[in-house]
């Protein structure tokens, strides 16, 4: 099997890592940021923290060399998808893609440039900590299931469930992977922003109750917009923010938005908040906290404009 990660930050690099232990399996990896690619082509790629792992890849910043693969993962930042795929959309022409990335709305990009999709979300999180290796913060499952209006086959999806638990990536493959992707939505949408807004972690946003009673109230807005698409979530998002509250699991970790507002990157509010608010106006819900959340962010991005 041969596998392309496209967006080799912190989630991609837990893929790309995981999957290129494994001997039946080729690895790629297209990004952006040429000394990590560099590290990674010349030590392989390391992973530290919550797995010690040093994966063996091959890695690119110019996506026309990737060859023909069989899946794509998508890891990339939401805002970057179009770019990064309608790059390497080539290497995919009988291939399936997966996105695992946060919000909503990423699978319906692919869809414009490869001919199956897999819809995807994953748990496990971390950060780069220096070019080419990864520290790896909290481990999760994903789960894989197909895009319905352009699915990758039942025994595709399988397949790439099947190879990333066997790396150390625990993954299921389901006939609906909406139910799992909106539980991540939803959890990310309640807390990230929250985090990035304040400075902080996830532990210290849930341990006050002023804090915490907003996270409830922006989840059972995006409860509430699933339910108006049918959607019955797989797990209550209240529980696995509690859960991830505690220490030694994720109270000391910076939520990824929290990590780019402290590098005055753009964020993925668009595609969390910003998403929960989008689905909510085509469904009739309202969503005032989700939108006023998305404001304040996007505020914040402008105030770093010169």
């Amino acid at each position: 099997m041969r596998v392309a990660v496209l967006g080799c930050g912190a989630v991609g690099s837990l893929f790309a890592a995981n999957l290129a232990e494994l001997d039946d399996v080729e690895v790629w990896a297209y990004d952006v940021a040429q000394p990590h690619v560099d590290a990674i082509n010349a030590h392989g790629l390391r992973l530290t923290g919550a797995g010690e792992t040093l994966g063996r890849l091959t890695a690119t910043t110019d996506a026309s060399v990737l060859p023909a693969c069989d899946f794509g993962i998508v890891a990339t930042k939401s805002m970057h998808t179009e770019g990064a795929v309608a790059a390497a959309a080539h290497a995919f022409v009988d291939g399936a893609v997966a996105t695992v990335q946060n919000g909503v709305g990423n699978e319906e990009v692919v869809a414009r440039h490869v001919p199956r999709v897999i819809r995807g979300t994953t748990f496990p999180a971390g950060k780069v900590i220096e070019p080419g290796v990864v520290q790896w913060d909290v481990k999760g499952d994903t789960t894989l299931g197909p895009f319905e209006p352009q699915p990758a086959a039942p025994e595709e999806i399988a397949r790439l469930a099947d190879a990333c638990t066997r790396g150390g990536m625990p993954t299921s493959a389901v006939a609906d992977a909406r139910p799992a992707q909106w539980r991540k939505v939803i959890f990310n949408a309640a807390t990230n922003p929250v985090g990035a807004l304040t400075g902080l972690t996830h532990g210290r946003v849930c341990e006050r109750p002023d804090l915490r009673a907003l996270v409830t109230a922006v989840v059972d807005e995006g409860k509430a917009v699933a339910a108006a698409q049918g959607i019955t979530l797989d797990a209550d998002p209240e529980e696995l923010i509690d859960h991830a509250a505690q220490p030694g699991v994720a109270y000391d970790h910076k939520a990824s938005m929290l990590q780019d507002v402290e590098s005055r990157r753009a964020t993925e509010i668009d595609y969390l908040n910003g998403g929960i608010g989008r689905f909510g106006r085509e469904h009739g819900v309202p969503t005032p906290l989700n939108d006023a959340i998305t404001c304040l962010v996007k505020g914040l991005e402008a105030s770093w404009e010169r």
